[in-house]
């Protein structure tokens, strides 16, 4: 474990402990993958104050944690997130517009990373979660996404169109591995599949995995970095070469 990994662990405890204490809640910036599975990690020791965990919506990558719980407290305190919507003011005339130009576009108002949550695009409209201390600021001022004017609003709820997206996909690997399967799933040499795991670029369920040879099992969704996400459904049978039917559930 390096220092920035101990820095978190030691905030993890700390922000437990002083909810505890303090009998109030408490939350975490945003977190990414690679945090949030640092957290799960040591999840059992900070479980006595009341932990959850909450992205805006459900299977979001980036969220915020929560210390305390209505058990505990005897009230309830939503988590501090926002949801805005930005969108060209002018559709049809507007350039492509990526993931990589919004979250480039509302970091250049000078705000922080861990500030903001999961960033999905549909049709050349982004709905971004935000921690509330930023989104009016992000309304007031973002005005531009690349050369494209944009509105920008607050989101009453969450809208029907950034619902995940699916894709059926069934795959013939040697067996049900993950080094196997994410090679096959994203057209990968099986050697680069398993560095992609040693490097710690693939999370299962939202936990980080450090072995290539991990079975998977019917819900796990698999997220490798760079790539995408699936949800693995199950094994479907075997070809007369002995290889396995693998079903997934790919976001697209």
């Amino acid at each position: 474990m390096n220092n920035t990994d101990n820095d978190l662990k030691n905030r993890i405890i700390e922000l437990a402990s002083k909810s505890y204490n303090e009998n109030r809640y408490i939350f975490t910036d945003f977190l990414d993958m690679s945090q949030l599975s640092l957290f799960y990690s040591i999840k059992k020791d900070v479980e006595y104050t009341g932990v959850s965990v909450y992205g805006g919506t459900e299977n979001c990558e980036r969220c915020v944690v929560r210390f305390g719980s209505p058990e505990n407290f005897g009230y309830d305190e939503p988590f501090p997130i926002t949801l805005i919507s930005v969108a060209p003011v002018q559709k049809k005339f507007s350039e492509a517009l990526s993931h990589r130009d919004f979250l480039g576009s509302v970091i250049g108002l000078g705000l922080e990373r861990k500030k903001i949550g999961d960033i999905i695009v549909r049709q050349n409209e982004a709905y971004i979660f935000v921690l509330n201390s930023i989104s009016e600021y992000i309304i007031e001022n973002l005005r531009r996404v690349k050369h494209t004017d944009v509105n920008v609003s607050l989101c009453d709820g969450i809208p029907d169109t950034i619902a995940p997206e699916f894709k059926d996909v069934s795959i013939i690997v040697s067996s049900n591995r993950l080094d196997a399967i994410i090679a096959k799933v994203y057209n990968l040499s099986r050697e680069l599949a398993i560095r992609f795991i040693s490097e710690g670029r693939v999370f299962v369920s939202g936990i980080k995995v450090d072995g290539n040879a991990k079975r998977l099992k019917p819900g796990d969704v698999v997220s490798v970095r760079g790539k995408g996400k699936f949800i693995f459904e199950g094994e479907g049978g075997v070809t007369r070469k002995d290889k396995l039917y693998i079903n997934l559930k790919m976001y697209v």
